[in-house]
Formats: structure tokens, C-alpha cells, sequence
């Protein structure tokens, strides 16, 4: 069912110096940052050869990423993203064999500007999930 991993999502305190961090130190290409208000982050892709890291840093203290970062002031890794070919097909064949779908279940589009799902980590090994249709 799960394709590639699409990335790897690091929510971070600070976004410029995140940013900085991979493109200065790690000699990374950073994406531009793109405001996601439906999400309440602000995000950078880290273009790599095999998948992308994605930082997130919260709009507001509202946002979800806000409440994880307050757990671990220092950021930390904070979904893993798999692409899926069918997100409807993946969601009810994940929720038959007992998966949770958060939120509504209904996708909702994703930075990418794809559909997208979160899993509930208890899950997934304590691992929050993210599905991306390709």
C-alpha cells in the first residue's frame, strides 16, 4: 500500500535558523518558506537526492506544531510521510484493519498541494503518519 517515503517532518523553534543550518552547514537546497494557514505552520523543503525534509514552524500558538514544540523546546522529528497512490483506497483499507484516521477522515490538501492524512501514532509505533496521495 505505502509507496516511498515522501519526507521526513521536523517541527524547529526557529525556521530561518533551521533553514540557515541545512543550507550553510549541510551544503542542502532550502525551498523558499511557504505559509500553510489551513495547517498553522510555515514550512521549508530540504531537497535531498532520495526524499525532502520538511521544518515546520508554528503560524501561531495555536498551531499543533506549537503545542509540540512547548514538549520539546528544541524541536524534534514530527511525522514521517509516505505517498500512497489512492488516499481513499489507503484510508479505508487502513481503517478496516483498525487504523485511526485524525480528523475528519476526509483528506485535506497538504503543502504539496496533494491530499493528505495523518494516522494516530499509537498506531504506528508512537510514530505520527502522514499519507500523501502522488
Amino acid at each position: 500500500m505505502i509507496g516511498r517515503l515522501n519526507h521526513v517532518a521536523i517541527a524547529v523553534p526557529d525556521l530561518t535558523v533551521a533553514s540557515d543550518m541545512y543550507r550553510d552547514t549541510l551544503g542542502a537546497q532550502v525551498s523558499p518558506p511557504q505559509r500553510e494557514p489551513d495547517h498553522g505552520v510555515t514550512v521549508v523543503f530540504v531537497e535531498l537526492p532520495n526524499t525532502k525534509i520538511e521544518l515546520l514552524e508554528p503560524l501561531d500558538e495555536t498551531s499543533p506544531i506549537a503545542a509540540f514544540l512547548e514538549r520539546n523546546p528544541a524541536g524534534g522529528i514530527h511525522h514521517i510521510c509516505y505517498e500512497v497512490e489512492d488516499i481513499y483506497a489507503a484510508r479505508d483499507q487502513l481503517k478496516a484493519k483498525g487504523a485511526r484516521v485524525l480528523g475528519t477522515g476526509e483528506p485535506k490538501i497538504g503543502a504539496h498541494g496533494k491530499p493528505i492524512l495523518f494516522l494516530h501514532p499509537k498506531d504506528f509505533n508512537g510514530t505520527l503518519v502522514e499519507l500523501e496521495q502522488v
